[in-house]
């Protein structure tokens, strides 16, 4: 199926010193229910400082941009640059309050808009064996 979809930013990013939140639109706050009970949320966010025809056109990258990792297509890494700028990070919940859920662990800049939140359950998690490339690894110093 072809064709474009709308996508609604359920809030947005907000950066004042070391702390971040996610600022939800007072439509969706109610959404927030139950939230405060997870210690970690998955954040579903558009990389709006990176939307340019060139970037949407790029389809293979030396993944984290270092050029001793080898050329792999876009949808094995995550890379900004991709046919659609959609980024996802796993974040600590710090607290919830009213709209505003205060995290740690995005690497998202201050009024980027957010498109969805999910409650991170490890129960839902792939099993080992997990396989991931070389270049992938932590410690790795390709990387």
């Amino acid at each position: 199926m072809t064709g474009t979809y709308k996508i609604v930013p359920v809030g947005f990013v907000r950066k004042k010193g070391q702390t971040t939140q996610i600022e939800v639109q007072k439509a969706f706050e109610a959404a927030l229910l139950g939230l405060d009970e997870f210690s970690h949320i998955y954040v579903l966010y558009w990389l709006h400082q990176n939307d340019t025809p060139e970037k949407r056109d790029t389809l293979q990258v030396h993944p984290r941009g270092n050029p001793r990792n080898p050329l792999t297509g876009v949808f094995a890494t995550h890379s900004p640059a991709r046919p659609n700028l959609v980024a996802l990070s796993v974040c600590r919940v710090v607290a919830v309050r009213e709209n505003l859920i205060e995290i740690e662990g995005i690497d998202a800049h201050d009024r980027t808009p957010v498109i969805d939140i999910k409650s991170y359950n490890p129960n839902n998690d792939p099993k080992p064996p997990i396989r991931i490339p070389e270049w992938a690894r932590a410690g790795n110093k390709s990387c």
